[in-house]
């Protein structure tokens, strides 16, 4: 039992060693902005701008101000400096039905998530010009299993979620500014 210890713990060795020499590291956020403060206006928050902040937030940057919520304290006090300034100007979330029998019934559903934003310095220069982010997803529906399809329903939002924050994160990267 011992020696086989000592193989397991030779061969976990051999392995961290040639894993290490060719470059391999766990993937971190890997992100990294030409900016450290980002001030988010927008009318409301949502569940992609909260996965967007928590994303910003990992990889170092501060964020201030997001909907409703902030416009009411920043009338109390002034907003903090920001390298940058992210407007929102729409966060929608769509159920449209695109196909139904004969009968009438709903057949299939699109569901789209759309974000449009625009980021700009606070003396108004325009980095990253009015952007429209999309994403669509088909499913099929059927009466007889609502409560399966409401469950697969909301992880397609949360996978276009996932996805727009992505395209997001990537654009807002791009942007040179330090």
């Amino acid at each position: 039992m011992t020696t086989r210890r000592v193989w397991l713990a030779v061969v976990a060795g051999a392995v961290t060693g040639v894993l290490a020499g060719c470059g391999f590291r766990l993937r971190g956020t890997g992100w990294r902005f030409g900016f450290r403060t980002l001030r988010l206006q927008a009318a409301a928050d949502s569940d992609v701008l909260q996965s967007l902040r928590a994303q910003l937030q990992a990889a170092g940057v501060v964020v201030t101000g997001t909907g409703v919520a902030a416009a009411a304290t920043t009338l109390a006090a002034p907003p903090p400096a920001a390298d940058v300034i992210l407007q929102v100007l729409q966060d929608q979330r769509e159920r449209v039905v695109v196909g139904t029998t004969a009968a009438g019934q709903v057949r299939e559903l699109a569901l789209r998530r759309r974000v449009r934003f625009a980021l700009r310095t606070p003396a108004g220069v325009e980095l990253i010009p009015e952007t429209e982010l999309s994403q669509e997803r088909e499913l099929s529906f059927s009466e007889t299993v609502v409560l399966g399809k409401e469950a697969e329903e909301a992880l397609l939002f949360d996978d276009m979620r996932t996805a727009i924050v992505r395209q997001w994160l990537v654009r807002l990267a791009a942007v040179p500014l330090r």
